[in-house]
């Protein structure tokens, strides 16, 4: 994919924050590495969503400096650049202030594992990261180095917000979805009395599942019969 057909596609995925209520006002942010290049695409800094182009988002290098572009990057570009050189396995990066991940973040808490859904996408708990002043790459490396015990592409950054990683930009953006849906029913569930948890066998069970038989797989095409 270019970096003007990534423009499109990063563009796009910040309606999803939208759809889902994970931003209010400008707030929170979606980003992709440019496949084969020491790029990536990030929003725009202040920039309204019904306001976000393809032709406005920015390209930067990975070390956050503007390659093209018209409007400043986001305030969590640094942020953002720091995962993309730190995991070069992560294609996409997402903030967000959802309510109630937020919610647990501000009492620098992580959500457990008591779902079949967390087990399914998170492969255990959502954790907490440090919490780190926005404008360097000091959330960057929270978040890297939170997540590398975990399974999870999801981090709480404590007293700030929701980040996710993923493959790809809309990975990430599902794992956004994700985080806030669980998050709401953990919190939901102690209002009733204590969650009880998932044993781990059954997490890692429920995860390798999801992970590597859910959903539609490519089949080859059955070879013709010799006449």
């Amino acid at each position: 994919m270019s970096a003007a057909d990534l423009r499109a596609t990063v563009a796009a995925l910040h309606a999803e924050l939208t759809r889902y209520s994970l931003v209010a006002w400008t707030a929170g942010n979606v980003s992709a590495r440019v496949p084969g290049e020491e790029l990536m695409v990030i929003k725009p800094s202040g920039v309204s969503y019904d306001e976000l182009t393809a032709a406005n988002m920015i390209l930067c290098d990975l070390d956050g400096t503007v390659v093209e572009g018209e409007f400043a990057p986001s305030s969590d570009t640094a942020a953002h650049a720091y995962v993309y050189r730190a995991r070069p396995d992560v294609g996409g990066v997402v903030h967000t202030h959802s309510s109630y991940a937020s919610a647990w973040a501000a009492r620098g808490e992580a959500i457990p594992c008591v779902l079949t859904a967390m087990a399914d996408e998170f492969g255990g708990e959502i954790p907490v990261g440090p919490f780190a002043l926005i404008g360097g790459d000091d959330i960057g490396r929270g978040i890297v180095q939170t997540l590398a015990g975990h399974r999870s592409p999801a981090v709480l950054m404590r007293n700030h917000g929701v980040f996710t990683i993923g493959r790809t930009a809309r990975a990430a953006v599902k794992a956004a979805v994700m985080c806030e849906d669980v998050a709401r029913t953990v919190h939901l569930a102690r209002q009733l009395g204590e969650p009880v948890p998932i044993a781990p066998a059954d997490i890692d069970a429920l995860y390798d599942r999801y992970q590597n038989v859910y959903g539609q797989r490519l089949v080859a095409a059955p070879r013709s019969s010799p006449r």
